[in-house]
């Protein structure tokens, strides 16, 4: 049997990720298209588009103290574990 191709009796697995829906984040690097001039006089652009992008490339966005930060885990007093951002030490977990 392939490599790639599981049998009936595995399960997928899954990935914890560090982002989460609602989280704000900052896009690091991602594809932009180039447009080149299809008629003289016409001007090369740049077309944005919505398309998926992959976790690796987005951080955390602060929007209090407007800075990009990478997250860690740590504790409340409670003993609950929460995400915080590094560099502003703000909680992103309710």
């Amino acid at each position: 049997m392939a490599a790639n191709k599981r049998s009936k009796d595995q399960q997928p697995t899954y990935h914890k990720m560090h982002i989460k829906t609602g989280d704000t984040v900052q896009v690091i690097s991602g594809k932009a298209k180039h447009v080149k001039p299809k008629q003289e006089g016409e001007s090369g652009r740049i077309v944005t588009a919505e398309f998926p992008i992959h976790s690796s490339n987005v951080m955390h966005y602060s929007s209090k103290q407007e800075i990009a930060s990478r997250i860690c885990y740590t504790f409340t007093e409670s003993g609950k574990k929460v995400r915080m951002l590094k560099k502003t030490g703000e909680i992103i977990d309710r």
